[in-house]
């Protein structure tokens, strides 16, 4: 159950998030409405599935679909805020042995790139960094634009043991599989 959290908070890193190139105009600000967004895992703890979130995340986005290259994102996700339903699970998750908050406070996804796979998908390439480790990650999402408002949608299995998402007995998979499943919601709209 902890160990999916490292999935959520790759999966919200993953949202948006990068350094322009230089050449590149920058494409326009997004402002993402918290109250219809979220950043969420699943897992299962012994065999049954359970799901959370976390309560309290940021993303600062620049966002074209024409101008790929002037887009970015960054994610950055409160580790200490990941809630699950469960009181036991919910006060472990930020511990040592899972999220280790106290020394990592922050979960961060910072793309590097863009790439558009046709009608509305597109992947967004960077690094997510989890309790001091950093990794790459391509993380596909679908993106509609209504005038001004966007939608965005994804879904990414990560492995939580690649961010040491769950130490000592809770290495074992046989309990918490290793791979976590993160969902992400977005709706933004963008900044005149």
């Amino acid at each position: 159950m902890k160990t999916f959290l490292a999935g959520l908070g790759l999966a919200l890193a993953v949202l948006l998030g990068a350094a322009l190139p230089a050449n590149a105009a920058p494409a326009p600000a997004w402002t993402v409405d918290k109250a219809a967004s979220k950043v969420a895992f699943s897992s299962t703890f012994d065999g049954e599935k359970f799901t959370g979130s976390f309560r309290r995340w940021d993303a600062q986005i620049r966002f074209d679909p024409k101008n790929l290259a002037g887009s970015s994102a960054v994610v950055s996700i409160d580790t200490a805020s990941a809630v699950t339903g469960d009181a036991d699970r919910d006060s472990a998750l930020p511990e040592a042995k899972w999220f280790s908050a106290k020394a990592f406070p922050k979960a961060t996804f910072r793309t590097t790139g863009f790439k558009a796979l046709g009608g509305n998908r597109y992947q967004a390439i960077g690094s997510l960094t989890l309790r001091g480790v950093s990794k790459p990650v391509t993380l596909p999402f679908t993106l509609v634009i209504t005038g001004a408002e966007a939608k965005m949608n994804a879904q990414l299995s990560i492995s939580r043991l690649a961010f040491g998402v769950g130490q000592d007995e809770w290495k074992a998979t046989s309990v918490i599989p290793d791979p976590v499943t993160v969902m992400i919601a977005v709706s933004a709209r963008r900044v005149p």
